[in-house]
Parts: structure tokens; C-alpha cells; sequence
């Protein structure tokens, strides 16, 4: 989660006895918030995030990774992973206005799918970009998944191969939200 998260922050309900009376959070409830953690961290509707899980479900493997994945795969999760964004809502941004370029074609829907093999770089025209430059600058310290590699230089980065579990780094119980659409 990010500094900027409300739960991380505020941790109870809202209100003068939102500390006072909390009741205690079980089944439904857990797996409800889960979901929702997930569905807010890669900024994605429910609607959407229902249509992720049933995919997920047709897939062959474990149903909760299958979707991790396929959310880790959007092409506006992998520009903020490769460090062209401070945040997924600034990457997302970045591909509707079609500054990334995917295997040589400008691409500017955030859901794209990226697949092992397609290269992802900032187009020649948006390179100078301030917002882009900072982001780099800031990018340094973070590491990069083990499944994309990037080159600083050129503004390009690749997808290596699919993501694998340890890849996602966020305490994510995907377990939980297969409990809970499962119901």
C-alpha cells in the first residue's frame, strides 16, 4: 500500500466513535475487504474485477495467483512497475493520453494485457516529459519485478515472462477473494 492509502491510514470507521465501537471483522466481512484492497490498489471497478476473477476461474491453475496475474499483467500496472509513474493512477493516465508505446504500436487502454516478449517504452515525442523524468528519478530505489527488465537509457522495458507469485509484494490473501466470489 501506498502512504497515500485511507485504510493504512485510518484504520477504524468514520465518525466521533469510530475508534470506541468497532466490531469485531469476520468471515464476509474479511473477504470483502480484501477484495476491495485489491480492486482499489490497481484501480480497477468491480465490474471489471468480476469479469478478471471469472477468467481467472476458466484458466487453468490456481483461481486467486490466475488473477493476480492477469491484474500484475495491465499494461497500466506494468508502466508503473518499470518506474514510468509515481502511481498506478498517473501510469494509467500516461496510456490513455497514449504515451506508451507497446511493440511498436501506441497503445492507450490501460486493461492491455501484456504478454512475454512485447516491449513497452515512453513514445520519441513524450520522452522529455517532467513528470516522466521525475518518476525515474524517484523510481531508483524501487526494485523492479523479476519478470520485466528496463533499460533507462532507451525509456524501454520488457516483458521477460509471466509474472509469478513472489513478484506481487503486497500482503494480498487471494485465497479470500476466491472465498468470497465462490459463495
Amino acid at each position: 500500500m501506498t502512504d497515500k492509502c485511507a485504510i493504512e491510514k485510518r484504520n477504524f470507521a468514520p465518525g466521533q466513535h469510530g475508534k470506541s465501537r468497532r466490531p469485531k471483522v469476520l468471515g464476509y466481512g474479511l473477504q470483502l475487504r480484501e477484495k476491495q484492497k485489491v480492486r482499489r490498489l490497481y484501480g480497477v471497478l468491480e465490474k471489471q474485477f468480476r469479469h478478471y476473477f471469472e477468467r481467472a476461474v476458466r484458466t487453468k491453475g490456481i483461481t486467486g495467483e490466475n488473477l493476480l496475474f492477469m491484474l500484475e499483467r495491465r499494461l497500466d500496472n506494468v508502466v508503473y512497475r518499470l518506474g514510468l509513474a509515481t502511481s498506478r493512477a498517473e501510469a494509467r493516465q500516461l496510456v490513455r493520453h497514449s504515451h506508451i508505446v507497446v511493440s511498436g504500436r501506441r497503445v492507450n487502454i490501460p486493461s492491455f494485457q501484456v504478454s512475454p516478449g512485447q516491449e513497452i517504452e515512453v513514445h520519441e515525442r513524450s520522452r522529455q516529459m517532467a513528470s516522466i523524468q521525475r518518476s525515474l528519478d524517484l523510481s531508483g530505489s524501487r526494485s523492479l519485478p523479476s519478470w520485466l527488465e528496463f533499460d533507462r537509457e532507451k525509456m524501454k522495458g520488457r516483458a521477460i515472462s509471466l509474472p509469478r507469485r513472489e513478484d506481487v509484494n503486497f500482503p494480498i490473501q487471494e485465497q479470500m477473494i476466491v472465498e468470497l466470489y465462490s459463495k
